[in-house]
């Protein structure tokens, strides 16, 4: 018998979900509490890094089994988000060789380069003592994700309705009831909640049991490029050029070469909306652009800022507690498995055991 099952958030997590759900024959409700394509959570946009490079193996299998996920959502919403056209990693030589070793025991190709292969091939970005080249990697497009899985979602027979926010969801029974702001009580036998930077605050089940999840607002930026959708993504580690324990994000989207830090923003509250452009972060980054990136232009950003949710060791929270799963945790890496965090979510659903690593009591 279908289970009637309600998802709380209707971000990439969320929407991934309920797509997953809806394929499994579960009767699947999407309430997210903004417009379509809004800019107040962490999965709009229209660029994010898919890449397999980890110097972790565990996340190099996730990314794994995300890739025919995603390919597999094209299809099905006749959509195009995917686009492989590779990463450079680069960096200290210690950090860029485990990255190697880790890529080949897991069978997938890489291509070490210096950084005058690197300048050559792609001669707008410059790389830093030592690099490699996966192919199996590349961008996604934010916005075209999230609509892509609600619009598979429908296909599978799911509602998605926008506009919905959700007060609380309460234990009942063997199942749960969610109650939106307008007093309505929507009965569920399963919850999924994917609710971003509101984890905190969300009364829920299983959200007691939460470890303590940092919201801050990034601040990258968008430099001019011409060729912008010809550069590979790229991440460069710090040790070498950059100081230990800094790093700098980018890869080439339609809004041209985005580039950013890896959580430093200020905490805010999401229901308080406290985004701001910090000049001196702009500053550090258009420096960056001028010595890292001279095929961009960077005397002429653009801004924007969104959502990080971090938990304290940088993993992910996919887990059940009752009738509730939860998703929490996943910025500053996580969109790049959206596809396969909804397949996960519908195991717990189900009734399978989700991965110890990211379950919420192992804080």
């Amino acid at each position: 018998m279908a289970r009637r099952v309600v998802v709380v958030g209707g971000g990439v997590m969320g929407s991934s979900a309920a797509w997953h759900l809806a394929s499994r024959g579960d009767e699947v409700v999407l309430l997210e509490q903004f417009t379509p394509g809004h800019d107040r959570g962490s999965s709009y946009g229209s660029s994010r890094i898919f890449r397999l490079a980890y110097a972790d193996p565990f996340y190099v299998g996730l990314a794994v089994r995300a890739l025919p996920l995603w390919q597999r959502l094209e299809e099905e919403a006749e959509a195009e988000v995917l686009t492989l056209n590779g990463v450079v990693d680069h960096g200290p030589a210690a950090i860029v060789r485990r990255l190697e070793d880790v890529l080949g025991a897991a069978g997938r190709p890489t291509l070490a380069l210096t950084p005058a292969e690197v300048a050559e091939r792609w001669p707008g970005l410059r790389a830093d003592t030592a690099a490699l080249f996966h192919p199996e990697a590349g961008r996604l497009h934010a916005d075209r994700a999230v609509a892509a899985f609600q619009t598979a979602a429908r296909k599978r027979g799911a509602q998605v309705r926008h506009g919905v926010k959700v007060a609380r969801v309460t234990a009942r029974g063997t199942g749960a009831d969610v109650v939106t702001a307008e007093e309505e009580v929507i009965a569920a036998d399963a919850v999924v909640v994917a609710v971003g930077g509101w984890t905190p605050q969300f009364p829920a089940p299983g959200n007691e049991g939460l470890p303590a999840l940092r919201v801050t607002a990034e601040q990258p930026a968008h430099f001019p490029a011409a060729d912008a959708l010809e550069w590979p993504s790229f991440i460069h580690h710090g040790g070498a050029g950059l100081p230990e324990g800094s790093g700098i994000y980018g890869l080439g989207s339609v809004d041209g070469v985005k580039a950013g830090f890896h959580g430093i923003g200020p905490v805010v509250d999401p229901e308080r909306d406290e985004r701001v452009i910090d000049p001196v972060v702009l500053r550090n980054l258009q420096e960056y652009a001028e010595r890292w990136l001279p095929g961009a232009d960077h005397a002429h950003p653009t801004t924007k800022t969104c959502l990080y949710t971090t938990t304290p060791d940088h993993d992910f929270v996919i887990d059940r507690s009752g009738p509730c799963t939860v998703l929490a945790g996943f910025s500053g890496h996580g969109f790049k498995f959206a596809s396969v965090v909804g397949e996960l979510a519908a195991d717990l659903v189900a009734g399978r055991p989700g991965p110890d690593r990211f379950a919420r009591t192992r804080f």
